[in-house]
């Protein structure tokens, strides 16, 4: 088997044209500039973009493999340059079922089962053109409208506090919304690792999947995984997510969940952290408070442990969370090692420290090496680096 770095959640922030999809997305964040970026800058093998569902999307995916520059593979996927892209949409549900909302993760192994599936959607949504939207369709009948066109389905970012499974969308298990036979894998998001989504039992028969949620290039790749498959395609991929043959999730890599912006409970007024069990809060005596996950995860909690086969979780620091580490020093950085696979993973500190400040090296190890101290992050704030 072959080892492959993966991230499967870059929006789109633009369409070739300048027309929104993903509001909050970057204007750099187009289909094109993603695929360079991802294979070139970041190192990535394989990735997954959400949003693939607009029309306009599809015409521009459709244009680069006019022109040669995609093609797709025997097994499902575009390849560019070595580089296996594949096709998703990001949807919200919220029904009679949920207090949601809740975001869902689709997946397909060809732009004609893409293009199928956005033709279906354009019939139970309000603007087929814009990421994220509200579907108007239950949770399992997304599931079976996905199944149909043979593609995979993962519920995204499950704990955080807003738009996600557990956040808000179930009050105990997730049965509540969805077959829990028609999910291939579970989305943990910025704020939760392996240990801590681990104690819910339930999730135990999943793998887990790491993912940016990229709303800009430069965050693409802050959360990944290394999966063992024995090339970049979609039906390999779907063999990973359900462990057939030596396949696999390596490791997954993710913020340390203190970096996560939902880790910790805080007032919602003036950002302290304190217990949602409390009335007020200490400082402003605010009676609103952002539920951290690290408490919403507790309250669920059915199991004391993985099991036995789960992946090692292995806490990642972005470049960009680097104190001092700006755009020129990065641009320095990637013009000597190629890619921030490469920096992160595999450059010694004695050649980093040729390249940049011996603090700024010294930080790039430690944080290989989970030896940062860091201050938690809470109510949509990031966590941040101590040293």
């Amino acid at each position: 088997m072959n080892h492959y770095y993966v991230d499967l959640h870059i929006h789109i922030g633009r369409t070739f044209t300048g027309k929104a999809v993903k509001i909050t997305g970057a204007k750099t964040l187009s289909f094109s500039n993603i695929i360079d970026h991802a294979r070139h800058e970041k190192g990535l093998n394989m990735i997954g973009i959400i949003d693939c569902h607009s029309p306009e999307v599809i015409l521009e995916i459709e244009g680069l493999m006019e022109r040669g520059e995609l093609t797709e593979h025997r097994d499902g996927g575009l390849n560019y340059r070595g580089m296996t892209v594949i096709p998703g949409s990001e949807l919200e549900v919220y029904d009679e079922n949920c207090q949601g909302p809740i975001h869902l993760l689709c997946y397909f192994p060809t732009l004609q089962a893409m293009k199928e599936f956005s033709g279906w959607l354009k019939g139970h949504l309000k603007n087929i053109n814009l990421s994220s939207q509200r579907i108007y369709a239950s949770g399992r009948e997304l599931q079976s409208k996905v199944k149909m066109h043979g593609g995979l389905f993962i519920p995204a970012h499950v704990f955080t506090p807003f738009k996600s499974l557990y956040g808000k969308g179930v009050k105990r298990s997730l049965v509540e919304v969805l077959d829990p036979e028609q999910i291939d894998g579970i989305e943990l998001g910025l704020s939760s690792d392996t240990s801590m989504a681990d104690s819910l039992g339930e999730l135990h028969r999943y793998t887990f999947v790491t993912n940016s949620d990229a709303h800009s290039l430069p965050k693409i790749a802050r959360e990944y995984q290394v999966i063992a498959m024995r090339e970049p395609s979609f039906a390999e991929f779907k063999k990973a997510l359900h462990q057939v043959g030596g396949r696999g999730i390596v490791a997954n890599y993710g913020l340390d969940p203190l970096l996560g912006k939902y880790h910790q409970s805080v007032c919602a007024n003036c950002q302290t952290s304190y217990s949602s069990e409390a009335t007020n809060c200490p400082n402003c005596l605010s009676t609103k408070t952002v539920k951290g996950v690290a408490e919403r995860i507790l309250e669920l909690k059915t199991a004391e442990s993985s099991p036995d086969d789960r992946p090692p979780y292995i806490h990642q620091v972005p470049l960009d969370f680097i104190p001092g580490l700006g755009p020129k020093l990065l641009r320095k950085l990637l013009d000597h090692f190629g890619t921030e696979m490469a920096i992160l993973h595999e450059v010694p500190l004695q050649a980093l420290e040729e390249v940049v400040p011996k603090k700024i090296a010294t930080l790039i190890y430690k944080a290989r090496n989970g030896e940062l101290n860091l201050f938690a992050g809470g109510g949509g704030k990031y966590g941040k680096i101590a040293d």
